[in-house]
């Protein structure tokens, strides 16, 4: 049955806000980890010089390429996940992961071999300094493996959020982040009678963390028997009509992040024709505000499941309610940090051993940023929260790609190389895309489009366990 109503009850508003926060909260605090750890490594390559710093930024480009793709992949895979699960249909759930398993670990492998093979070719991309490309050929070298690792492990770490279990990955990653921490100090600084290996001793800590975190994860997993565990046959089992259905849904998600990404990375070569000081302050401008959105990354994938679990059941007029109160959470939250950014902008760059001038572009680009942050909150709830949870990818892919490719890319290119901005003018700018995807998400939601029901429903119920 369709559900008909016209907004939430007291008792479901609690309910709402209550499973927010269960689901949210310890999406947070991983998010939290996870950019701990990249603000801890800019730190400590820091300590080693400036090229090294912007050397590592760009090579990580690679893994910012992937672990997009990745995310393109997890991501609609979580759509149907989060709508099985509130179906009931555990077997369909299984196939899917399989689906993205098989995607995400292609993808991985040319990665792999590309930063493996033509990583000299990839730094040559981003910068002429040879410095700058000597020290992200020896990053890429030692990182390259790692992205296989993080192929699998994102697949899991969706599909027990999109089951209701955010604890996990959360354990998971804190033990995996703790890991990569202590082995950045030892290796890239040389600690406990080690060779002092600088950028070698980043990668090769990332690598083992990554490592580190699959093995637990499928230990958990398997070993407890959760509700996502299968055997190879059944997640591999899957039938071509599940596999149009997945691609049909998920091309556009998965086209949608690559192509954003890769709008991104157009930035990033804007920014390092700038400079390499300028790409510096980048750098370490993007590890602040890293972490100051983990909160609203929180919120954006709980929204997603919360909207995918209802709309499994049919709950369509809930699923509506859901996305206005959500956005609007957004708004506040990212008020909150953007006002909190602003007042830690002259603090915030000092432990990175920049210089004079470096540090005062930071301090100024990140005051922009926080101006910036409300809106960059709704937008990202609207298009991962609500838009792609209702299964309106294709929407949601031209209203991204469009801001991105259409209006965003050209005017870094204009603003950098013809007008020739300081970078805090140039991010100030680039806010025209953030407006345009406001204003055209907002008419969406409106309308009522977005919403749409993925999944068959399974005579037996799901039930949500919380093995932690």
């Amino acid at each position: 049955m369709v559900e008909i109503k016209r907004g939430l009850s007291a008792t479901e508003k609690r309910e709402f806000y209550s499973r927010l926060l269960r689901l949210a909260f310890p999406i947070m605090l991983q998010n939290l980890l996870n950019s701990s750890v990249s603000f801890v490594d800019t730190l400590m390559i820091g300590m080693v010089s400036e090229s090294a710093l912007a050397a590592v930024g760009l090579a990580n480009q690679m893994f910012f390429l992937i672990a997009i793709f990745f995310y393109g992949v997890s991501s609609s895979a979580a759509i149907f996940i989060a709508q099985y699960w509130g179906a009931g249909n555990r077997e369909s759930m299984h196939k899917v992961m399989g689906i993205a398993l098989l995607l995400n670990l292609a993808g991985a492998l040319l990665a792999t071999l590309s930063s493996l093979f033509f990583p000299e070719l990839l730094m040559k991309i981003f910068t002429k300094d040879p410095v700058v490309i000597a020290h992200g050929v020896e990053y890429l070298k030692v990182v390259a493996i790692s992205y296989l690792f993080s192929s699998i492990v994102l697949i899991f770490f969706i599909a027990l959020r999109s089951t209701g279990n955010a604890k996990t990955p959360l354990y998971v990653s804190a033990f995996a982040m703790g890991l990569n921490i202590v082995l950045n100090y030892i290796l890239i600084l040389g600690k406990f009678g080690l060779p002092r290996m600088e950028v070698r001793g980043a990668a090769l800590a990332t690598t083992i963390a990554r490592g580190t975190e699959v093995v637990l994860t499928l230990f958990f997993v398997f070993k407890n028997k959760h509700p996502i565990a299968a055997t190879l046959k059944q997640y591999f089992s899957f039938d071509k009509a599940l596999v149009k259905r997945y691609l049909s849904t998920g091309i556009p998600v998965i086209l949608n992040e690559m192509f954003w990404s890769l709008g991104m990375t157009a930035y990033k070569v804007a920014f390092a024709r700038m400079g390499t000081d300028v790409i510096a302050s980048v750098n370490v401008t993007e590890a602040i505000q890293g972490l100051f959105f983990v909160a609203l990354m929180g919120i954006s994938n709980a929204s997603a499941i919360m909207i995918g679990n209802r709309l499994g059941e049919g709950q369509i007029e809930t699923s509506k309610q859901y996305a206005s109160r959500l956005l609007l959470s957004g708004l506040v939250v990212g008020t909150v940090l953007g006002i909190a950014l602003i007042l830690t902008s002259p603090l915030l760059p000092i432990p990175f051993n920049l210089s004079a001038g470096v540090l005062q572009m930071t301090t100024y680009t990140l005051v922009v940023m926080g101006i910036l942050v409300p809106i960059k909150a709704y937008n990202m709830i609207l298009i991962v929260g609500v838009l792609r949870s209702g299964g309106d990818t294709r929407f949601s892919m031209f209203t991204e790609l469009a801001g991105v490719w259409f209006i965003g890319v050209p005017l870094a290119f204009i603003g950098a190389l013809v007008i020739k901005m300081p970078i805090y003018y140039l991010y100030l700018f680039l806010a025209i895309e953030e407006v345009f995807k406001f204003v055209i998400g907002m008419v969406r939601i409106k309308s009522g489009k977005w919403i749409n029901i993925l999944v068959e429903e399974s005579p037996t119920p799901s039930v949500n366990l919380d093995l932690t």
